[in-house]
């Protein structure tokens, strides 16, 4: 498949050859987001820029491949390593869910291992390619900061303590791995992802649009979040720009509190916000899951994005919920 990023052409450099770019989690929200993104108008923008386009050859690796794409098998965790023969990137973004339920032992153990075994296999097959890419754009997490109030963390933060913390490092290990063959890595550390096909703002709208949407907790717990199509334009921009190595902050440069976030869907979907959800609570629907992902507070800046000249179509929340709605 031959496609055109425009989402972001602005960031893209205009004299490109025709690229090939290799996505894991393919049929996932990102995965399948940032394939629509670089197929959108790829004949007409093609024809209309010449052959120095900067088009790209997707290959799509899954544990559930459609036509045309790579086999991940989950049960060996092995993947088909011509998927990465000659390609000039890799995106991985492939990993177990972990809002899929609620937390336990097993559940845990698939969300490390997912990550960690999964980027191993990853890096395992880039280094069998006769022909190696140039860049491997790595999924992370803003999990990686843990719990730190009010604290502002950027790339420089140390990271934090509890589950989604040691997962996040120990995968961003797994993931630099691959600079042994000379292949830049940057470990995306993405936020709270608004789109209402998935994710977390997806399971808040039923809820906020019947009125019975509110805080969580006390509301003062920071949540550094991304809209979905930004997102996109960062993976690209990632792949784009050599000076983005380690750690990049893949959120928005405004975070909110919960309280804010409450208070903006609400005022976006023209509805009120009077059913608050205390932390008791979160906790006995969704037991240690909820003080992961509900109640913790993570105050992200994307300082690197920001040096390195990438704008936020959607910097601030309002607008961001608007997109997400519409898209």
């Amino acid at each position: 498949m031959v496609v055109t990023a425009d989402s972001h052409s602005s960031q893209v450099s205009p004299n490109r050859r025709q690229r090939t770019i290799v996505v894991t989690g393919a049929s996932g929200l990102v995965g399948s987001a940032l394939i629509r993104t670089l197929s959108k108008d790829s004949s007409s923008s093609a024809s209309a820029a010449g052959p120095n386009s900067g088009s790209w050859s997707v290959r799509g690796i899954s544990r559930k491949p459609r036509s045309g794409e790579f086999l991940w098998d989950a049960a060996s965790n092995q993947i088909d390593a011509a998927a990465f023969e000659g390609a000039d990137a890799v995106v991985h973004l492939a990993g177990e869910n972990i809002a899929g339920g609620r937390w336990n032992a097993a559940l845990k153990q698939r969300i490390q291992d997912s990550r960690v075994l999964g980027t191993r296999a990853v890096c395992a097959a880039i280094g069998k390619a006769t022909r190696r890419p140039s860049v491997l754009v790595a999924a992370s997490a803003i999990g990686f900061y843990g719990d730190r109030h009010d604290e502002e963390l950027d790339e420089n933060s140390a990271a934090g303590s509890g589950f989604l913390a040691d997962v996040c490092q120990a995968w961003e290990e797994e993931a630099r791995a691959v600079t042994q063959f000379g292949v830049r890595v940057a470990h995306l550390r993405i936020g709270v992802v608004l789109s209402r096909h998935g994710g977390a703002l997806q399971r808040m709208l039923l809820p906020f649009r019947l009125g019975l949407g509110g805080r969580v907790g006390s509301g003062r717990q920071y949540w550094s979040w991304v809209e979905l199509s930004d997102l996109v334009g960062m993976i690209v921009h990632a792949i784009d720009t050599p000076s983005l190595t380690g750690a990049v902050n893949a959120v928005a440069p405004q975070p909110v509190t919960n309280a804010e976030f409450t208070r903006d869907l609400g005022s976006v979907l023209h509805r009120p916000t009077l059913f608050p959800m205390p932390a008791f609570a979160a906790r006995l629907v969704l037991g240690e899951m909820a003080d992961a992902l509900l109640l913790s507070s993570t105050r992200v800046l994307p300082r690197k994005l920001a040096e390195s000249g990438f704008r936020h179509r959607f910097p601030d929340l309002p607008s961001a919920l608007r997109q997400a709605l519409q898209t």
